[in-house]
C-alpha cells in the first residue's frame, strides 16, 4: 500500500501595489465625501450659532418689553447721546390705583397742597412686590414735558409716600379704602379717571444703553435724573449695534417703541439683526 499524498496549496496575500491602490482609492472617495458633506456641516454649525444669537436677542427683547409695559405713561424717551438713539429710558411703576376725589378729608385736593388721601381698595391684598410702601412715589396725570406741570422727571406731579395706613371698610360710601400719607403736594392736574401710578422706591429711572459692544440696564434710585450711564447690569454682550426709537405716538394715548438689535459672534463673524416693536399705553 502506497503512502498517502498531501495536497499543498499556495497562500497568497495582497501585494504592496494593491495596498497602495486601495489606499489611494479610499483617499479619493474620502475627499469627495468630505467636499460633499462640508457644506451641510458648515451650514448646520452656522445655523446653530445664529440660533444662539437669536435666542439671546429674544431674551433681551422680552426683558425690555416687560419693563416698557410697566413704564409710567408718557415717560419713555430717547435722550440725545453720542451716537444718537443708543439710550432708552423711562420711569417704571409697580402698581396703580384710584384715589378718593370728594371734598372730604379723605379725598385728594387739587386746589390746595394735600398731605394724605385714601386709595380705593385693599393695599394689603396686593402681591408683595406691588404693595405701596413708604419710600414709593405717587404720580398723577403724567403728560410729559410738553404739558406744563405734568412732567415726572422734574417731579411736577409726584409726591413721596411717607406712610401707608391699614385697610378699612368705609360705611359711606361702602367699600374698602387704604389711607396714604404723602409729602405736602399740590398736584397741578387731576386725572379724568381718578387714577394714580406708584413709582417704586428702588427704581426711579431705568436706562438701557448700548456702549462698547454691550447693552447695559441701569436703575437710578436716588433721584429722577439720568445721563444714560454704562455702569449697570450687562444685559447682552457682542452687541454690534442697537437703535431705539420712540416717535410712534398717537394723541398721547398710545406709543410704539421700536428696538433694533444686532448681535455678532466675534469668533466666527456670524451676525443676526432683529427688530421688535412694543406697544405701550400712554393714557395718564
Amino acid at each position: 500500500m502506497s503512502a498517502p499524498r498531501y495536497l499543498h496549496t499556495r497562500e497568497r496575500g495582497f501585494t504592496l501595489v494593491e495596498l497602495v491602490m486601495v489606499i489611494v482609492i479610499l483617499g479619493v472617495i474620502s475627499s469627495m465625501v468630505a467636499v460633499i458633506m462640508r457644506g451641510p456641516i458648515d451650514a448646520y454649525f452656522a445655523t446653530a450659532r445664529r440660533a444662539a444669537l437669536t435666542d439671546l436677542a429674544d431674551t433681551v427683547f422680552r426683558r425690555l418689553e416687560r419693563d416698557l409695559r410697566k413704564a409710567l405713561p408718557n415717560s419713555i424717551r430717547t435722550p440725545v447721546t453720542v451716537p444718537a438713539n443708543q439710550c432708552l429710558e423711562f420711569i417704571p411703576t409697580k402698581t396703580g390705583g384710584r384715589y378718593r376725589a370728594d371734598n372730604s378729608a379723605a379725598g385728594l385736593s387739587f386746589t390746595t397742597a394735600d398731605t394724605s388721601f385714601n386709595m380705593l381698595g385693599h393695599n394689603s391684598i396686593l402681591p408683595a412686590d406691588q404693595r405701596i410702601v413708604a419710600g414709593d412715589y405717587i404720580a398723577i396725570s403724567n403728560y410729559g414735558p410738553n404739558q406744563p406741570g405734568a412732567d415726572a422727571y422734574i417731579q411736577d406731579n409726584t409726591s413721596l409716600v411717607t406712610n401707608v395706613g391699614t385697610d378699612f371698610q368705609n360705611a359711606s360710601p361702602l367699600g374698602w379704602e387704604t389711607p396714604i400719607t404723602i409729602t405736602s403736594k399740590l398736584f397741578p392736574l387731576a386725572s379724568d379717571s381718578k387714577r394714580f401710578h406708584v413709582i417704586p422706591a428702588a427704581e426711579h429711572v431705568v436706562s438701557y444703553v448700548c456702549s462698547g459692544n454691550k447693552l447695559y440696564r441701569t436703575a437710578n434710585s436716588t433721584d429722577f435724573t439720568s445721563s444714560c450711564p454704562t455702569t449697570g447690569a450687562v444685559i447682552a454682550t457682542n452687541v454690534a449695534s442697537c437703535f431705539f426709537d420712540n416717535t410712534g405716538t398717537d394723541l398721547a394715548r398710545n406709543a410704539l417703541v421700536r428696538i433694533v438689535l444686532q448681535l455678532k459672534d466675534g469668533k466666527n463673524n456670524e451676525a443676526v439683526q432683529l427688530q421688535e416693536e412694543v406697544h405701550v399705553d400712554n393714557t395718564p
